[in-house]
């Protein structure tokens, strides 16, 4: 089978996804390992923009046309690594014509399968705010915990003025963030967008997180049937 990624959500983030992808797969020979078809679109509108009302430019059209044209060159279901971007995927899911891989849900799963029940969330304001995270974690009986607005303002920087500028990330305002939520009643930190995932792939951050990123290239092996490997089966070490 052949995985479509919609890449470029940011550029960094889908190139980390795919060694992701190369790392979790159970392979003795370059054969044995999955093929994909990427497309890197980084002029995608802003996602978290358009989702808080504060650009007109609809990143959906765009998406669509990408995952369509992903379809026709033989991906057999498309995985979108930007988490904010599964805002739209009731309209993508329906408009492309190949399975769409439910990140968020999948995450949602993952933590359910462990008994947790207090959730903290680290994702942007668009993610926030459209409250797709929440409504898969309480639809499985989970309750949710937001950060403070000073506190979610350090995750934005970590986002935006940190990763996707090229910088190094403020690991300060990291851990202030992670203990204003454990602090809070988070059992469980989600990293809800794939810059946090580049935080956790070039810094020890510890044990208490489970990063979206690799929920969702667990999973695109799985729907691909690829085998991961043994370690990769449990993504949430407390």
């Amino acid at each position: 089978m052949t995985l479509g990624i919609l890449g470029g959500l940011g550029p960094i983030a889908t190139a980390y996804f795919m060694e992701l992808l190369i790392q979790m797969t159970k392979a003795e020979k370059d054969q044995d390992h999955l093929q994909m078809i990427i497309y890197n679109m980084p002029q995608i509108p802003d996602r978290t923009a358009y989702i808080l009302g504060k650009s007109e430019e609809n990143p959906v059209d765009e998406m669509i046309r990408l995952g369509e044209q992903l379809a026709v060159q033989g991906a057999d279901c498309i995985a979108i690594p930007c988490i904010t971007a599964h805002y739209f995927y009731q309209e993508l899911s329906e408009k492309i014509p190949v399975p769409v891989i439910h990140g968020i849900q999948k995450t949602a799963m993952e933590i359910s399968s462990k008994g947790i029940t207090s959730v903290g969330i680290m994702a942007t304001d668009g993610t926030i705010q459209s409250s797709i995270f929440q409504k898969e974690l309480e639809h499985m009986g989970m309750t949710t915990v937001l950060p403070e607005p000073d506190y979610q303002q350090d995750i934005m920087d970590l986002i935006y003025k940190n990763i996707k500028a090229g910088t190094p990330p403020d690991m300060e305002k990291f851990k202030r963030a992670s203990a204003h939520l454990r602090e809070k009643g988070a059992q469980i930190l989600v990293l809800g967008c794939t810059e946090l995932s580049l935080i956790k792939k070039d810094y020890e951050i510890g044990n208490g997180y489970i990063d979206t990123l690799e929920v969702l290239a667990k999973y695109a092996l799985k729907q691909c049937k690829k085998e991961v490997k043994e370690p990769y089966e449990n993504l949430i070490k407390v």
